[in-house]
């Protein structure tokens, strides 16, 4: 017999690509219908601010309790259960109007999100061969941030004063657990547990570990805030659910072209780039009070897609950098300094919006963007850029879906019996 662990062939792979699919299309319809909803109801835009940040802790507690779950019953059964969460989170929201419940509520979601994360990756990097990999993975948060934008999208279809929205919500979290509990995938080895080692991945790539730390704020800023302002700001339902879905396509509009960019020079110079789009849009977001809703998608839209960009190449860069033996440690400390961002920039921002306003995420984004470029351009100074030849081709990522890939043991090469 030989050592071969043969891959799967590709078509086998949809089961876990469709069953989170319908679960970004129930996040997407609970991100755009809960800061709306509170809004209808008549809470200050810090209620919205302060479920968000919930969320995003939720998600910490994700990252780190996963790898043990799966290594306890494994990635079939901790996905089936884990959607049993979401279920239920999102039916503490159909109970009635009540934010600390619904803080609670998103807390479980976060967490239970997260790991589905984890184990979806960390099962397709399992299940994909080497050659077709990188295909499978970019398909799967294209799939991902597209099927948010969709779910946002029937916030249209939705009445407020009803609870369609968390039944929709619910709706498509267990259709999500059919293509997953009905696989023939076979059940890949447990991930690798969360090796959380910041002075080595500060040593290996300081300006991936800050660009990470930077991120996961920015991302929960403006992909949470955006539904927020537009609901406190006047805009109607269905143009907030028009806002949410075309934010989506800022990935393609401006990380593919960024991400091409980075693979031809220093991914640094692009990571300066991207900060300043941020700064930029998020500025002219401050003055556009009561603007029209095609300039608000624009500019969200340019918003979004630098943020994504931001992640996406700091990861590279971080994997240029690194010696494969670190990867792991590399993907988990990450991991978590993109969770402890999406916690504290929006804590921050729901602080200062009892002091600001609605404006205030705008003004967190601009400050921690401007840093993390002052800090990069710091960087250029201090250290010579990676020889080309250690790069590795840009892959295009999304930061509304932690990248966590590197945390399942690589499939192993061809062996002898």
């Amino acid at each position: 017999m030989s050592g071969v662990k043969a891959s799967s062939p590709p078509f086998a792979v949809t089961s876990i690509v469709l069953s989170m699919g319908l679960m970004a299309v129930g996040n997407g319809v609970m991100f755009a219908y809960i800061p709306v909803k509170l809004a209808f109801e008549g809470f200050d835009p810090w209620v919205a601010g302060a479920v968000l940040t919930a969320l995003a802790a939720g998600g910490l507690g994700g990252c780190l309790l996963t790898g043990p779950l799966v290594r306890r019953v494994g990635h079939a059964r901790v996905f089936a259960s884990l959607a049993a969460v979401v279920n239920l989170s999102v039916l503490i929201i159909a109970l009635g109007t009540e934010p600390f419940l619904w803080m609670l509520s998103r807390g479980l979601y976060g967490f239970a999100m997260s790991g589905l994360f984890i184990v979806s990756q960390s099962w397709l990097n399992d299940a994909c061969g080497n050659e077709w990999r990188g295909k499978v993975i970019a398909v799967f948060y294209m799939t991902y941030v597209i099927a948010i934008g969709a779910g946002s999208f029937l916030l249209k279809y939705i009445s407020l004063e009803t609870m369609q929205g968390p039944l929709l919500g619910i709706f498509f979290a267990t259709l999500a657990i059919l293509p997953v509990g009905l696989t023939r995938l076979r059940t890949p080895p447990p991930p690798a547990s969360v090796s959380v080692a910041v002075r080595a991945v500060w040593r290996i790539s300081p300006v991936g570990l800050v660009g990470l730390l930077t991120v996961g704020g920015l991302t929960m800023l403006v992909q949470g805030f955006a539904p927020i302002y537009a609901a406190t700001g006047g805009y109607a339902k269905d143009d907030i659910a028009l806002l949410m879905f075309l934010m989506q396509f800022g990935m393609i509009a401006i990380q593919y072209p960024l991400g091409a960019i980075s693979d031809r020079t220093d991914r640094r110079y692009v990571l300066i780039a991207a900060s300043a789009l941020v700064i930029v849009s998020a500025g002219i977001a401050t003055q556009m009070s009561g603007t029209s809703l095609l300039w608000l998608i624009l500019v969200f839209a340019v918003w979004s897609g630098a943020t994504e960009s931001i992640y996406a190449v700091a990861n590279a860069h971080a994997n240029d950098r690194a010696d494969p033996q670190y990867y792991v440690s590399l993907s988990s400390t990450l991991l978590v300094a993109w969770s402890v961002s999406g916690i504290v920039l929006p804590g921050l921002a729901t602080a200062l919006t009892q002091v600001v306003g609605p404006k205030a995420f705008m003004f967190v984004a601009i400050a921690t963007a401007t840093l993390y470029a002052a800090f990069v351009v710091y960087r250029l100074t201090r250290r010579e850029p990676a020889p080309e030849a250690d790069q590795e081709p840009y892959q295009p990522i999304s930061a509304q879906v932690p990248y966590t890939a590197e945390l399942a043991p690589q499939p192993s090469e061809e062996g002898s019996s």
